[in-house]
């Protein structure tokens, strides 16, 4: 079994920051970590890359020859990815053994919660090559000092989560920042927990722009509390404790942290029987190396 992650969200969220931050922990924990870019219009890559959709279609071309404007082109794009996987799939074999894949996508947000591309490729990935994954959608922290920006980014992520049928993890970016663009109404609980959402009703009615659209609002915070799929992980993505959080919860949702676990059914009943204060970090090897002070220092250093 090979396991790995989806990194997706809207432009501006930090997913190529993501998993170039991403990419350098999860080495210092001594996982073999191969990052494949599939957005097209990702032409200045802060990581090593192990795979480049660029190598078999680039956006620009596509603009070019087609008349197109970014959303179109990066529609083509995927669409010809879709139609071309076996070319993703020859690339991908040499890193299925013993690498850990994280997929950073374009952040076109059509592509995961309304066209059907994105999802076709992924899907055909897991069936063909085995492979693990969560999908780890990350929303720009700020959005939560706007109450109208915030109940949107609360429609996407469940619009996606909907879309998709991955396992997912919904992450508030840029933690670090949200102080600098405004007070927030609520303790941040409020919103990584999505609490009752009646309670911005009063702040939105403040807001001219969004007063005369309250019913819409209303109905919207409804369809978003009846199905109650949607909460928040927070990331300070140049915090070694918000970082090793995520890991860890990233790792329950696919499966990881069993993967050294032998799965005869006796193991597996003893696990299913009682829950089990997990030794996440298995060996000593591993262990001296996560979390060191200048060794994470090191690595933030080289992110900045």
């Amino acid at each position: 079994m090979v396991f790995g992650q989806v990194v997706i969200g809207p432009p501006g969220s930090g997913k190529t920051t993501y998993c170039n931050g991403m990419s350098q922990f999860l080495s210092l924990l001594g996982r073999k970590v191969a990052v494949v870019n599939l957005d097209p219009a990702n032409d200045a890559l802060p990581y090593e890359c192990a795979i480049n959709i660029e190598d078999l279609i680039k956006l620009s071309d596509v603009m070019s020859e087609h008349s197109l404007g970014p959303n179109g082109g990066l529609v083509y794009c995927m669409d010809y990815l879709e139609k071309n996987i076996d070319w993703l799939e020859e690339k991908l074999k040499p890193f299925i053994e013993d690498h850990y894949l994280l997929f950073d996508f374009s952040g076109q947000v059509e592509l995961f919660f309304l066209h059907s591309n994105a999802r076709s490729v992924i899907n055909k990935l897991i069936k063909k090559m085995d492979l693990r994954l969560t999908a780890v959608h990350l929303i720009d922290a700020h959005l939560c000092c706007d109450p109208g920006k915030y109940v949107i980014a609360l429609l996407l992520s469940l619009s996606t989560m909907l879309h998709l049928e991955l396992p997912h993890i919904n992450v508030l970016s840029k933690i670090d920042l949200i102080e600098n663009y405004g007070n927030l109404a609520f303790n941040l609980d409020f919103y990584t927990d999505v609490q009752d959402l009646s309670y911005l009703q009063y702040h939105l009615e403040q807001d001219p722009r969004s007063a005369k659209y309250r019913k819409l609002t209303k109905e919207l915070c409804d369809v978003i509390d009846d199905f109650g799929l949607v909460n928040f992980s927070t990331l300070d993505i140049q915090d070694k404790e918000s970082v090793g959080n995520l890991v860890k919860l990233i790792d329950k949702s696919n499966g990881y942290i069993f993967s050294s676990i032998d799965s005869s059914a006796v193991e597996f009943s003893k696990i299913a029987a009682a829950p089990l204060d997990w030794d996440y970090y298995r060996t000593a090897e591993v262990q001296e190396k996560y979390m060191k002070d200048d060794e994470f220092a090191q690595l933030t250093s080289r992110m900045q």
